[in-house]
């Protein structure tokens, strides 16, 4: 037998690696060129310049490949120092393109187009009503349906609820390992030191399942309320964005705020009587509802109130009652959410009067531990000063807080940190953003809030510079060997907070960089993020994902984009781990972190919904400043034509998507139905060939982000 094969000038090399997505014309547009050989170290490209190659397959751009070698490794032999960038930032004009190399072959096809910032912050909003509770997700929003979830009331966790109560005792088993904990540990709501006041099933529906699970954290709630009313407040434009495509969308209010205020009205209902929040909705019988769709999800409780989750509650709620522009399209919601806020602020001063600061805090889980409730109560005290003027408050905060002392900075490096990052942004934006005039802010502390913004953003900036694909993977987690939890887009936040702060208008180019990474530009081609482009992860942490019918898990979840390596799995144990080579753990010459990808279920890489707010504050920034800030777009019905009701089992039968009023020529089409691979097409073949009923659904994609889904269902006759 003879094995032939032609190197095509036009084959596509992994080698080559770009926004799959696309670039604005008038922004800073890089790709990258690398690979990895393993025990053959890394590839050096066969020639120096590059050509970029529109749809006619004409040359119209060239350039040549300057190096960009990876900083921050310690190894003996040090990774990623054979990659080339590609700049074509002079190339403006619009199109579909592909980046080519001589002797490798060209990238995936991309877009130069206005589109881009839309298309990535409509989707990371699809993901957040994917992750949205207590009601239903239905089309001609997703594809992703289920009727409304969790809405029954959750209880009060009696001594009855004994898995509740054995599951509190092992969270809160170490809270011995802090010697500041000198309250009684949590290890049954008997133990707390603020029972349950209302003792019948709280309704607590609403706000977002917090990550792949769908358990609802307080203290996360808080973040993101936080996050997307900051960004709504200070970065220009964004909270005039009403056409994000989610069923709000078209109202002639923000949809930024309306996505907050879906959280925060869920936060009210977890405050109890005495003013006091819960730490969390739960499952009531085991840990995950991982075999179930959320509509068929298990009962739930209300674990016992903390001080850390009061104080974050109180702060959003007190946050988003000082919006301006929230007060202005929610007034009646403004007052309400005041007057809780003020409530949990009583709470706080009762219990800390009661039970001192140290004494009053009840550790949980991790949440809200990192600086026992310290930073939470900072960030209540600055939310409620700048909502009501009241000088305690303020007086509270400065004396207890100081934004440049190290003891205050997450590990001695991560500046702007959780809850103080909050306290932080809020105070230095309190003049900014009209939510208080400048005479009443304090100004050495205002000066040391703008000096950790910039230092912040400086640090993200160094990381992406250092990076040789521009994503702001911390040096630390270089040095120390870790990854995890990491998200390209989202970890740029910071450096948009410090461009409105001042900072220098270049570091926007680290911001697109980052945007590049999570769109492809990383030595696997991967996209990561749900339901973009061409290479998409399908096995992903989500417990819809897991229980639905689909192969692709719901669009616009963002993944973690540096692993550290690949979990223990029940069915496949250590193997996947054990195939690397060389060794992720090796001395000298380990697997580099960027190439370790596996489509696998990775704990490692699951977000929170934390991650989805700060990636879309930083999208909805970009998406303010483009044309497609003031394009109408709400969500288009579509249908699928070509199928009858009933077919025969061996009929092959075509189908098309019909979106009235809209040309899918330039859209990205991509089919599922039960039995096949999910096909990129414009119109999908199949056979029918099981008797019994039947489904086909298709999501088109165009180049700014507007989707629309279709689905039917059809049976199969002999």
């Amino acid at each position: 037998l003879t094995f032939a094969g032609t190197n095509q000038p036009s084959r596509l090399s992994p080698a080559i690696h770009v926004n799959q997505v696309g670039y604005s014309p008038a922004q800073t547009k890089k790709a990258m060129v690398g690979m990895y050989l393993g025990s053959l170290g890394e590839m050096e490209p066969p020639s120096k310049s590059f050509t970029l190659v529109n749809s006619a397959g004409k040359n119209v751009f060239s350039g040549t490949l300057n190096i960009r070698k990876d900083e921050g490794y310690t190894y003996a032999v040090k990774p990623y120092q054979q990659v080339f960038e590609a700049d074509f930032s002079a190339w403006q004009a619009p199109g579909q393109y592909r980046l080519s190399v001589d002797g490798l072959g060209v990238s995936f096809p991309f877009q130069i187009g206005d589109g881009a910032p839309a298309l990535f912050a409509r989707t990371y909003a699809l993901g957040l009503y994917h992750q949205r509770c207590g009601s239903d997700n239905a089309l001609p929003f997703t594809r992703f349906t289920h009727d409304p979830c969790h809405t029954a009331p959750a209880s009060i966790p009696t001594a009855e609820f004994t898995k509740t109560q054995a599951k509190l005792a092992s969270l809160t088993a170490d809270f011995k390992k802090n010697p500041r904990h000198t309250a009684p540990q949590l290890k049954d709501s008997d133990s707390s030191l603020y029972p349950y006041v209302n003792q019948k099933a709280a309704t607590v529906t609403g706000g977002h399942h917090d990550a792949g699970d769908y358990s609802k954290y307080t203290i996360n709630s808080a973040q993101l309320v936080h996050h997307l009313v900051f960004a709504a407040d200070a970065f220009p434009g964004a909270a005039a964005l009403d056409n994000l495509g989610l069923p709000e969308s078209g109202d002639d209010k923000s949809d930024l705020l309306q996505i907050a205020k879906w959280e925060a009205d869920f936060l009210t209902r977890m405050q109890d009587a005495d003013g006091g929040f819960y730490f969390l909705v739960y499952p009531r019988e085991r840990a995950y509802e991982g075999d179930v769709l959320p509509d068929r999800g298990d009962p739930q409780v209300v674990f016992p109130k903390t001080t850390s989750v009061t104080a974050a509650a109180t702060a959003a709620l007190a946050q988003l009652a000082s919006s301006p522009t929230f007060k202005k399209q929610f007034p009646e919601a403004a007052e309400l959410y005041l007057k809780a806020a003020l409530k949990g602020w009583t709470f706080l001063q009762d219990a800390i009067a009661k039970h001192g600061k140290d004494g009053a805090y009840q550790k949980i889980t991790h949440y809200g531990a990192n600086f026992m409730h310290d930073d939470e109560l900072v960030w209540a005290a600055t939310e409620i000063f700048l909502a009501t003027g009241d000088p305690a408050a303020h007086s509270q905060l400065l004396q207890a807080f100081d934004p440049s002392n190290r003891d205050t900075i997450h590990w001695g490096w991560e500046r702007v940190y959780e809850s103080y990052g909050c306290a932080i942004r809020s105070y230095a934006f309190a003049a900014r953003t009209n939510r208080i005039s400048i005479d009443k802010l304090n100004a050495a502390h205002l000066a040391k809030c703008d000096e950790q913004l910039l230092l912040a953003g400086g640090d993200s900036v160094k990381y992406a510079k250092a990076n040789a694909y521009g994503t702001c993977f911390p040096l630390e987690a270089k040095r120390f060997r870790s990854a995890g939890w990491y998200f390209s887009i989202p970890a740029a936040f910071e450096i948009a907070v410090a461009l409105q702060a001042g900072g220098p208008q270049e570091w926007r180019d680290d911001i697109l960089s980052s945007i590049n990474y999570e769109a492809g530009t990383n030595p696997v081609n991967m996209t990561y993020l749900t339901g973009i482009w061409w290479r998409r992860q399908r096995e992903t942490v989500h417990q819809y994902a897991q229980n639905d019918r689909r192969v692709l898990p719901p669009s616009g979840i963002p993944l973690g984009a540096v692993q550290g390596g690949f979990p223990y799995l029940d069915k496949y144990k250590k193997e996947l781990d054990s195939l690397t080579f060389p060794s992720d753990g090796d001395k000298d010459n380990p697997f580099p972190f960027y190439d370790r990808w596996a489509d696998t279920f990775n704990t490692s890489t699951e977000f929170v919904v934390v991650n989805q707010v700060r990636g879309l504050a930083v999208l909805a920034a970009l998406m303010a400043n483009s044309p497609q800030a003031s394009q109408p777009w709400r969500c288009a019905p579509a249908k699928i034509t070509g199928l009858k009701a009933e077919v025969h089992a061996g009929e092959k039968v075509t189908v098309r998507l019909d979106v009235p009023g809209l040309d899918t020529t330039d859209a990205q089409i991509v089919w599922e139905t039960g039995g096949t691979e999910p096909q990129f097409c414009r119109e999908l073949s199949f056979t029918a060939e099981k008797e019994g009923p039947g489904w086909v659904e298709a999501e088109a994609l165009w180049p700014d982000g507007r989707r629309a889904f279709a689905a039917l269902e059809f049976s199969v006759s002999k």
